[in-house]
């Protein structure tokens, strides 16, 4: 049974971001705005320039660190505040650690901005919490059934086995992966026993933040001008995307390249990269995850954003929602940068 929504629309979407015009503020603006509530730390979604900002408190510190001296309040998940009559309520995506979906309610009408999102549990960010609504706005980058990520099992499996043989031989493991929450991710997967893991600066940046908020992850060293980098043969490196092929790299010496991306679902990414290996992980929701999500919200309209938008609205469209496709300037996950995902 979906929910039948009023007329009226809560959200509407314009050239500075998604606006509530009741509350007078904006989600995840992409261009500087009074006021911004940020469902997430990553560059995309909390961009500089705002006039305040609101976020979760496990949010907070990556977007201090990243944006600066910015006027930024905390809320916990399930709290609820209210602007101008509308209430607002932060809720777990499951994307990485501190991201939300945002809730609106106003005259009983609700919608919720998911902004990125994955179902899964990684054991490392709060699990998603589906939110029953009126109407849902939901990404889509991986918004085709041929994006099916590997179980977190089978996961740790083959990075394992793949980081042993190489260490084996005393090779270094050059894993390409994200600085926020794909890198701590893969950290709480590996086997530290293997040998020891070094660390790009911006991922080493982030882990220092996170460990300070009570987050547990393995031991890293992190990679320094001064580091002996032979004395560390057989190391995992964990690396952003853009580092992998660049001059940073060329101190690990032999070593394997390999990329954890859910592009990696996709034949000849993993060639077209010149990785060794690819891992088909994602922070995001595959097919089936945006599918589940979007049944348990009992949503009527679905507005579809970054990614497959055309492909994946046609899809609602056929099961049954009034899905339409909005343009939004969030990325999504790219494997050009270390900075979105």
């Amino acid at each position: 049974m979906h929910y039948l929504v009023p007329m009226a629309d809560l959200l509407s979407f314009t050239p500075n971001g998604i606006y509530c015009e009741i509350g007078d503020f904006y989600i995840d603006p992409w261009r500087p705005v009074p006021r911004a509530l940020i469902t997430h730390g990553h560059a995309d979604h909390a961009r500089p320039g705002h006039g305040h900002y609101l976020a979760t408190q496990t949010a907070a510190p990556v977007m201090r660190h990243r944006l600066g001296d910015i006027a930024l309040d905390t809320v916990s998940y399930g709290e609820t505040l209210s602007r101008n009559g509308v209430s607002i309520s932060f809720h777990p995506a499951g994307h990485v650690p501190g991201s939300a979906q945002i809730r609106l309610e106003h005259k009983g009408e609700i919608w919720v901005c998911s902004g990125d999102y994955k179902t899964v549990d990684d054991g490392l960010s709060e699990p998603f919490e589906p939110v029953k609504c009126h109407a849902f706005i939901t990404e889509s980058t991986f918004g085709l059934p041929v994006f099916k990520w590997t179980p977190q099992d089978t996961l740790a499996q083959q990075i394992n086995d793949w980081w042993a043989s190489n260490a084996a031989n005393g090779t270094f493991s050059m894993l390409g992966c994200y600085a926020l929450g794909k890198a701590q991710r893969l950290l709480r997967t590996v086997d530290p026993s293997i040998g020891p893991i070094l660390t790009h600066g911006a991922i080493e940046n982030t882990n220092q933040i996170l460990r300070a908020q009570g987050i547990a992850l393995p031991d890293t060293t992190l990679v320094t001008p001064e580091l002996d980098v032979a004395a560390q043969k057989g190391a995992l490196v964990l690396a952003t995307p853009s580092a992998l092929n660049s001059t940073w790299s060329r101190r690990f010496k032999p070593h394997s390249t390999a990329f954890a991306s859910g592009w990696m679902a996709l034949r000849g990414v993993r060639r077209r990269r010149a990785a060794d290996r690819g891992f088909i992980v994602s922070d995001h929701a595959d097919w089936t995850g945006l599918n589940a999500a979007i049944a348990q919200t009992s949503a009527e309209r679905v507005f579809v954003t970054h990614g497959y938008t055309s492909v994946f609205s046609k899809w609602l469209a056929e099961q049954g929602y009034d899905a339409q496709v909005v343009q939004t300037e969030f990325d999504g996950e790219t494997l050009e940068t270390g900075e979105a995902e």
